[in-house]
């Protein structure tokens, strides 16, 4: 069964929730932790987010952004992706793709908070 489409607006605030694949780690230190949030800052620089609050925990985090433009899935595909390769870069020495190690993240999931 194909997936839903994913519905954008401009101007929609979010709850954005993302999980390491089979519930690994994705933070593993605080300089995990300082890593995405530069990371993440890059993106709302990228996509003109507001990040109204966040949460990182030690295998999944959770966003609540504002988008002044309907551009929600492009902007989470490049942070996740971006992210996913400085982690694993960082921790095996090599980009994603390499089949030892590698941490990856699972299909995010949002929730409008106001559309």
């Amino acid at each position: 069964m194909p997936r839903q489409l994913r519905l954008e607006y401009r101007g929609a605030i979010y709850r954005v929730i993302n999980r390491g694949d089979r519930r690994e780690d994705i933070f593993r230190d605080d300089e995990d932790r300082q890593c995405f949030l530069s990371t993440l800052g890059e993106a709302c620089q990228k996509t003109r987010w507001e990040v109204l609050a966040y949460c990182l925990m030690r295998n999944h985090f959770h966003l609540v952004t504002e988008t002044p433009h309907a551009n929600l899935v492009a902007g989470m595909k490049w942070l996740l992706g971006v992210y996913t390769k400085r982690f694993n870069i960082r921790h095996n020495g090599r980009p994603r793709g390499h089949p030892l190690g590698q941490m990856s993240m699972k299909r995010w999931r949002k929730e409008s908070a106001r559309a």
